[in-house]
């Protein structure tokens, strides 16, 4: 059984790309992140009208995802702009553009208490290749406030796209996963960087991988054990035409707490036309769920279930195959109290109608 939540839907608007910002539950209570702008039918592979700003928003469900109520994320940022959207407005629009952003991010002096259990961390950035610059936030009161921004290091890399994807590890120390600029310039690799004194400091842990040869970037990752980490990427392979461009779904394994990395397999070898990012979930049960959107008709959201940690994968699930258009995906996943898995990301009904968030409540 699968039930379908609309969570923001207005036409003329386009909502999207909740795997951007993130999502974060206690039980029944869930908050996921999304950006707001408005419909243009003409604009291209992303229905978006660039001439017009973005804002940032969140949604929260008290019940399990079956209501939700939506505001804008209340957070400040550099000039006020939106966060994570700067390739999707006009130069004169991209949060990177204004003249508050260097003072707007502060240092984080420490004390971040990661294992608060009302915790929760937002990673956002200006671009997606050299010279993107990004940062974080984080609460202790389920997202009804945000502390931040504080910025991020540049690691040795030529520029950094921070998507929200992170491992608490204890009150102290926290692993983020993120996507750096390769060394042409181009986006991207991901790797593996860490605080261990409350975020005053990161430091790079790992490259995971080799540098690609096309990109591969918004890692999502799972803890398996003390040691045992897997991540997902979004893969796709070197072509200069990327509508052309196979896309795919890799798989990397630590067992050494993040340190070393090692290719595992592809458990997804087509996202479609232009590719989709995945995102894993660990199940009370001990299975693992991946998520992700699929591009090419029919414009489905997808997913896949393992029960021996990453080796296998089964069957592809077909959470709803109605899809309007290729630009849909960007999920969130979470499981709630009851066993039900809540999966959250943006859709489209027909090809010239809006964007919106919605999400599908089933189970595995």
């Amino acid at each position: 059984m699968f039930e379908h939540v609309t969570i923001y839907n207005q036409k003329g608007r386009y909502a999207g790309w909740p795997a951007n910002y993130g999502i974060w539950s206690w039980d029944d209570e869930i908050v996921v992140g999304f950006t707001l702008g408005y419909h243009q039918s003409d604009a291209g592979f992303h229905t978006r009208d660039r001439s017009r700003p973005f804002v940032t928003m969140q949604a929260r469900s008290l019940d399990g995802g079956e209501t939700w109520k939506v505001q804008e994320m209340p957070c400040q940022t550099p000039g006020g702009r939106g966060l994570s959207a700067d390739e999707h407005v006009q130069k004169s629009l991209e949060i990177g553009e204004s003249s508050e952003l260097n003072q707007g991010l502060g240092i984080s002096s420490g004390g971040i208490n990661f294992a608060h259990p009302d915790f929760a961390l937002m990673c956002a950035r200006t671009g997606v290749a050299g010279g993107a610059v990004s940062w974080f936030y984080t609460s202790i009161d389920r997202c009804h406030t945000w502390e931040g921004p504080f910025k991020l290091p540049m690691f040795g890399f030529r520029g950094i796209a921070a998507r929200t994807d992170y491992l608490v590890t204890g009150s102290n120390t926290c692993l983020l996963f993120l996507t750096a600029a390769k060394s042409n310039g181009k986006e991207g690799r991901v790797f593996c960087a860490r605080t261990s004194d409350g975020g005053k400091s990161f430091q790079l842990l790992s490259a995971i991988g080799e540098e690609p040869t096309g990109f591969e970037i918004m890692p999502a990752s799972i803890r398996l054990s003390e040691s045992h980490i897997l991540v997902a990427v979004r893969t796709r392979e070197d072509n200069e035409n990327w509508e052309q461009a196979k896309n795919y779904v890799d798989l990397y394994v630590s067992e050494d707490d993040g340190h070393n990395w090692q290719y595992l397999d592809r458990p997804v070898k087509n996202t479609g036309v232009g590719g989709n990012p995945p995102t894993m979930t660990k199940l009370k049960d001990g299975r693992l769920c991946m998520t992700y959107g699929y591009r090419n008709a029919p414009y489905s959201m997808l997913a896949k279930i393992s029960d021996d940690n990453g080796i296998t994968w089964g069957k592809e699930i077909i959470l709803r195959d109605d899809g309007g258009s290729h630009d849909i995906g960007y999920p969130r996943t979470i499981q709630r109290a009851d066993g039900n898995i809540v999966t959250v990301y943006y859709f489209a009904d027909e090809p010239d109608g809006a964007r919106y968030i919605a999400s599908t409540i089933w189970r595995a």
